[in-house]
């Protein structure tokens, strides 16, 4: 059964490092065989479609990346989602969250091999200006944008958790969605 997937990168196009064009990501997917592949922006994230299990795919891709690329594989993660995950971490957001965005700014942190509990646990906050709860395979971080400075949501960049998350902006986030029901229309017909 074909299945629509949304593959977020970890670690690629990332403050000038581990430069990834989209259009070679595009070829190098198409090549491990996943069809209707398209990107979406620079910052890694892509809709596909394939026939085989999420976990598979990610391997695959991992593998391949710094075999084609010059890339700091270190760094390179990458979570593989279906059309009903990428729909559910927007779904179950907190009431609220991504409303209100001339006064704060909004970000979820997908999760790689780790709770969501645990994630938050380990996720720093400052409670004058952050805001953070758990979700399904995903973080939601909200802080305001006129302390956007004294966020601690920057420091868990320093910490061994950071391996196993990937963060998009709520914008990312929605967007994902669209592009997940757009494709899989097409699929069902």
């Amino acid at each position: 059964m074909v299945t629509v997937y949304v593959a977020l990168f970890r670690g690629i196009n990332v403050g000038g490092r581990n430069k990834l064009p989209m259009a070679e990501l595009r070829d190098v997917l198409t090549e491990l065989g996943l069809t209707s592949v398209g990107t979406y922006i620079a910052s890694g994230n892509a809709i596909f479609e394939s026939e085989d299990e999420p976990a598979d795919i990610a391997e695959r891709i991992e593998t391949i990346l710094p075999a084609k690329f010059a890339l700091d594989s270190s760094l390179i993660r990458v979570l593989v989602l279906t059309a009903d995950q990428v729909r559910a971490v927007v779904d179950q957001a907190p009431k609220g969250f991504g409303k209100d965005r001339e006064k704060y700014r909004f970000d979820v942190v997908y999760l790689l091999d780790v709770s969501p509990d645990e994630a938050l646990d380990k996720t720093p906050t400052n409670p004058d200006v952050d805001k953070a709860w758990a979700g399904p395979g995903a973080l939601y971080y909200r802080r305001l944008t006129a302390l956007a400075t004294k966020s601690r949501m920057g420091r868990v960049v320093g910490t061994p958790i950071y391996a196993n998350m990937t963060i998009r902006n709520w914008n990312t986030a929605t967007k994902l969605v669209e592009l997940v029901d757009a494709a899989a229309k097409k699929v069902t017909g």
